[in-house]
C-alpha cells in the first residue's frame, strides 16, 4: 500500500480527488485503489516540555538555565493524538509513503517529524504542490521526488525549531523570574523574531513622544514661460541656515527675497529631459501583498493571509499562498491566457482589463532562475465565483489577479523633466512628469500624477507672475501600521547602523517569513505588547518596558535576521546545523548574564505608552498556569 500524508485534510482531500479510481472514506484517511491518503492537522508534534526532560524544571528557577535538552524530544500534541495514531496505523502496512508536506522549509518538516517519530525506515517521496486544482494535483502526482534531497531543508527547519525553544524557554524564563524580582507579576515573553519586531515599534514610538517639531520655510514663485506656466521652488544657497535636508531655518532671507520678486526677470539655466521605461510591478509574494492590502483597504497582516489559506484551500482559485517568491516559471507562460480567462470572467473590470492584454509580451517576471520551491502568488484559472466569496477575500483576489495580468502589459513610458530657472541670481527648480505610454499603469489605482511642465527651450525668458513664502514645520515619523511594519521586517537592513552588517542583512530575508509575519503581529497583540490606535500598531506600557529592560541585542534585529541567513545556509547545503546551535548556546550564557531586575524595574516604573487592553495583557492567573507547564507561545508551527 502505498501511504500520502497531506499536511492539512484540504490538501489530502484535494489529493484523493486527483488519483485515478473511486474515494472511500475511512477513519482521518481517504482510500483510493492501492493507495491511502492522510493528513497531519498542522503539527501533530511539538518541542517537549522542559520538565521532560528533568521533574525539576517543572519550577521555574534562574539557577537551572540555561536548560539544553539533550537528546532533543518530541511530544503529541493532546488535540491531535488521533490522528497521529491513524498514521502510525497506517504505516504499519504501508510498502511506501509520499510526503505531501507544504513545498517549504515548515512543510518539509512537519511532515517528516512524524515519519522520524514514528520511527519510519522505508522508501519516502515528496509531493510538492503549490496549485490545488485536480490537473496541477495529477501533474504533481506525476512527478514525485526523491524525499532525499529535501534533507537539507528539513535539517534548516528542525534547527529553527530547536534554536527557537532554546532562545524563547530560557529567555523568557529569565526575565519573567527577573520580572518576579522587580515586582511585576506576569510573564515577560522574549522570542527571537517577536522580541525585535516589538523594539521597531517602541523605538519608533519613542522617536515620536520625543520629537520636537522645528520651523522652517519654503519660497514659490509661479512662473510666465514662453508656452504657459509653472511653480518654481528656491534653492537657498549653502551659506543660509539650513538644516541637514537642505531646509531653511530662518524666515528673513525667504522673505527679503520675496519682496524683490514680483514682476522679476529670468531665464532657464537648465533643462534636463529624461526618456524614462518602467516595467509593471511583479506579480505578489504574501509579504508584498500584505503590504498592498493594508494600505488600499486597511487588512491586518493577518487578515490577509487567513483570506490567501481560503483562496488557495477552499476555493482552489489560487496558487500556494505563503511564498517568498515574485517570480514565476517561463513554462507558465504559455499557459496565462487560459489562467487568466477563467479568473476574470466575472468580474467586469478584470474582464476589460484581461481584454486589453497582450499575451505576446514576456514581462520580466517569467525568471526560472529566481524561482525557488514556489513561485509568485498567481490564479490558478480556475472560474472564480465573487459571490461565494467574502469582501476581502474578493479584494485580495482581484489584486492578485491584477497584478498577474499586468505583466502582459507594455511598460510605462515617462518623460521626466528638471528644469532649473535663475532668477535675481537666485536659483529655482520644476519638475514635471510627461506619460508617453501609459502601459500597465491604467491597472493601478495611484495618487493623482503631478502636472506635467509645459514644452520648455534651454534659455528661454521667465517672468514671475506670483510669490509667497510658506511656514512649515518638521513631522514627527509615521507610528507603524501593518503594511509599514510587513515593509520593515522585509527590509531590516535599514534600520541597521553598523553598514557591515547592513550590507550582510540586504541578502537575507530579514525579520521573519512570508509564512510568520502576520502571526509574529498577532502574538504580540495578544500578549499585550502592541494594541491598535486608529490604524496604526502602538507599543503597549508593558511593551516598552520590556524592550527598555533586555539588552540591545536581544531587542534589535541583526541577531534573527543574520540566524535566517544561516538557516538558508544549512537548507542550500552549504553548513551544517550543529555549529549555529553551538554558537547560539553561547550566546545564550552570555545574554543570561545580563538579566536586571534594578534595570527592569526602572523601566516599569518609567515606561511611557497605553495599557493593553482588557483580556491581552499577562495576568496574575496566566503566569501561575505557565510556571506549572511550558508556556504554550513557545510550541507550535512558525511561531516565534
Amino acid at each position: 500500500m502505498r501511504l500520502i500524508i497531506a499536511e492539512k485534510p484540504s490538501l489530502g482531500r484535494a489529493i484523493a480527488e486527483a488519483l485515478p479510481g473511486r474515494p472511500s472514506r475511512q477513519d482521518g484517511a481517504i482510500a483510493v485503489g492501492d493507495t491511502v491518503v492522510t493528513w497531519c492537522v498542522g503539527h501533530l508534534l511539538e518541542q517537549a516540555a522542559p520538565e521532560v526532560y528533568d521533574s525539576r524544571f517543572k519550577q521555574w528557577r534562574l539557577d537551572h538555565l540555561p536548560i539544553l535538552p539533550a537528546p532533543w524530544k518530541l511530544t503529541p500534541r493532546p488535540k491531535t493524538r488521533s490522528q497521529l495514531a491513524v498514521i502510525r496505523r497506517l504505516l504499519k502496512e504501508a510498502s511506501t509513503v509520499v510526503h505531501a508536506g507544504d513545498p517549504d522549509r515548515e512543510g518539509q518538516l512537519l511532515v517528516q517529524e512524524v515519519l522520524e517519530q514514528l520511527r519510519w525506515r522505508g522508501p519516502v517521496q515528496r509531493l510538492l504542490i503549490s496549485d490545488m486544482n485536480r490537473p496541477a494535483v495529477v501533474k504533481a502526482l506525476n512527478d514525485l521526488k526523491d524525499n532525499q534531497a529535501y534533507q537539507p531543508l528539513y535539517r534548516a527547519a528542525q534547527a529553527r525549531a530547536r534554536a527557537d525553544w532554546l532562545y524563547g524557554i530560557n529567555l523568557t524564563r529569565a526575565w519573567t523570574l527577573t520580572g518576579r524580582q522587580a515586582s511585576h507579576d506576569g510573564v515577560l515573553s522574549v522570542g527571537r523574531v517577536q522580541t525585535p519586531v516589538l523594539g521597531l515599534v517602541a523605538r519608533r514610538d519613542r522617536e515620536i513622544a520625543a520629537f520636537e517639531p522645528r520651523p522652517f520655510y519654503v519660497l514659490w514663485v509661479d512662473l510666465a514661460v514662453a508656452n504657459g506656466r509653472l511653480r518654481a521652488w528656491w534653492q537657498p544657497a549653502e551659506s543660509l541656515p539650513l538644516d541637514d535636508q537642505g531646509r531653511l531655518l530662518e524666515r528673513a532671507p525667504a522673505q527679503t527675497l520675496a519682496e524683490r520678486l514680483p514682476g522679476a526677470q529670468g531665464h532657464l539655466a537648465r533643462l534636463d529631459a529624461q526618456h524614462k521605461r518602467q516595467g509593471a510591478p511583479l506579480p505578489y509574494s504574501l509579504s508584498a501583498l500584505q503590504v498592498d492590502a493594508a494600505r488600499r483597504f486597511k487588512l491586518s497582516a493577518k487578515q490577509v493571509l487567513d483570506s490567501c489559506q481560503a483562496l488557495y484551500e477552499r476555493h482552489k482559485l489560487i496558487t500556494y499562498p505563503r511564498s517568498d517568491c515574485r517570480y514565476l516559471p517561463k513554462a507558465h507562460h504559455a499557459q496565462a491566457p487560459k489562467v487568466l480567462q477563467g479568473a476574470c470572467q466575472a468580474d467586469v473590470t478584470l474582464q476589460k482589463w484581461y481584454q486589453g492584454a497582450d499575451f505576446s509580451l514576456r514581462s520580466r517576471a517569467w525568471n526560472d532562475s529566481q524561482v525557488g520551491a514556489h513561485h509568485a502568488l498567481a490564479p490558478t484559472g480556475k472560474d472564480a465565483n465573487f459571490s461565494k466569496l467574502s469582501t476581502a477575500e474578493a479584494n485580495i483576489f482581484r489584486l492578485i489577479v491584477r497584478n498577474y495580468l499586468a505583466q502582459f502589459y507594455p511598460a510605462l513610458e515617462t518623460r521626466e523633466i528638471k528644469a532649473e530657472f535663475s532668477i535675481l541670481e537666485e536659483r529655482f527648480r520644476a519638475q514635471g512628469r510627461e506619460i508617453l505610454v501609459p502601459g500597465w499603469k491604467p491597472l493601478f489605482a495611484t495618487r493623482d500624477e503631478p502636472p506635467a511642465l509645459p514644452p520648455l527651450t534651454q534659455g528661454e525668458a521667465c517672468r514671475v507672475l506670483d510669490q509667497a513664502v510658506e511656514d512649515r514645520e518638521t513631522r514627527p515619523p509615521e507610528p507603524f501600521t501593518d503594511a509599514s511594519l510587513i515593509k520593515a521586517m522585509m527590509n531590516i537592513a535599514r534600520y541597521v547602523d553598523d553598514p557591515e552588517v547592513r550590507r550582510t542583512l540586504r541578502d537575507t530575508d530579514g525579520l521573519g517569513t512570508e509564512a510568520t509575519r502576520a502571526g509574529i503581529i498577532d502574538t504580540l497583540e495578544n500578549r499585550g505588547y502592541l494594541l491598535r490606535q486608529q490604524g496604526a500598531l502602538r507599543a503597549t506600557r508593558l511593551g516598552q518596558a520590556l524592550i527598555a529592560a533586555l539588552p540591545e541585542a536581544v531587542s534589535g534585529p541583526e541577531r534573527t535576521a543574520l540566524w535566517e541567513q544561516r538557516l538558508r545556509d544549512i537548507a542550500e547545503s552549504s553548513a551544517a546545523p550543529e555549529p549555529f546551535l553551538d554558537a547560539l548556546v553561547d550566546d545564550l550564557r552570555a545574554l543570561l548574564e545580563k538579566t536586571d531586575a534594578q534595570r527592569l524595574r526602572q523601566a516599569l516604573a518609567s515606561a511611557q505608552g497605553a495599557d493593553a487592553p482588557a483580556g491581552k495583557s499577562n495576568t496574575k492567573t496566566r503566569r501561575r498556569r505557565s510556571f506549572r507547564k511550558k508556556p504554550a507561545s513557545h510550541q507550535g508551527k512558525k511561531t516565534s
